[in-house]
């Protein structure tokens, strides 16, 4: 990460849906959540109060949603709140115990930035870079990373501190940030991350 800037101490770090919904076992299962926890707390740990975690939170019952997502909570049924309860859309209780004074943003889809909320709060708070950790790869993170490039954040993906439900979804979405938007997204594993957050 030598090539990279210091990294401001105003940075904000998205922890992206590290929730008990993705724990292994179950139908959303993401195999290698447990695997990066370690790394995404030692980012949580660094500054706390400079963390945002979203949370993605399905339906309340099949049938809800808005045009395809009224079909995708259909085949996703035992996924709504009604059926998997209000326990599968909390935290992992480890990230938990830092609320506050981390803040949580919830969203009923991918991304975070639809409704404004997180961008009027960064905005606010005159925070211009944002680091991005959790899952998955190739939904919720890539729609992060790719509002942050639209709203002109410095963004830093923790390599080592993502993952998705397959290594070569994980391998492409590593592929295409550090080349097709290798402009936009710095890309360094959560250690190098560390050592420039001062």
């Amino acid at each position: 990460m030598s090539k990279f800037e210091p990294i401001s101490p105003q940075a904000v770090h998205i922890c992206v849906d590290m929730q008990q919904m993705f724990m292994p076992p179950g139908p959303w299962a993401v195999e290698w959540l447990p695997v990066i926890l370690p790394k995404v707390l030692a980012l949580v740990g660094k500054r706390p109060a400079n963390t945002i975690f979203t949370r993605f939170i399905p339906a309340r019952k099949a049938g809800d949603g808005r045009g395809r997502w009224k079909q995708y909570y259909e085949h996703w049924a035992q996924m709504t709140i009604a059926q998997a309860g209000e326990q599968a859309i909390e935290l992992l209780p480890e990230l938990a115990a830092f609320v506050p004074p981390a803040r949580m943003f919830d969203k009923p889809i991918y991304s975070p930035w639809l409704n404004g909320e997180l961008w009027r709060v960064l905005e606010t708070e005159g925070v211009d870079e944002v680091i991005v950790s959790g899952g998955e790869a190739d939904m919720c993170v890539l729609a992060t990373l790719l509002g942050a490039i639209d709203l002109g954040y410095r963004t830093i993906l923790a390599e080592d501190a993502i993952c998705s439900t397959s290594d070569e979804a994980y391998e492409n979405m590593l592929k295409l940030f550090t080349k097709r938007y290798s402009q936009h997204v710095e890309v360094a594993p959560v250690d190098a991350i560390l050592e420039m957050w001062r």
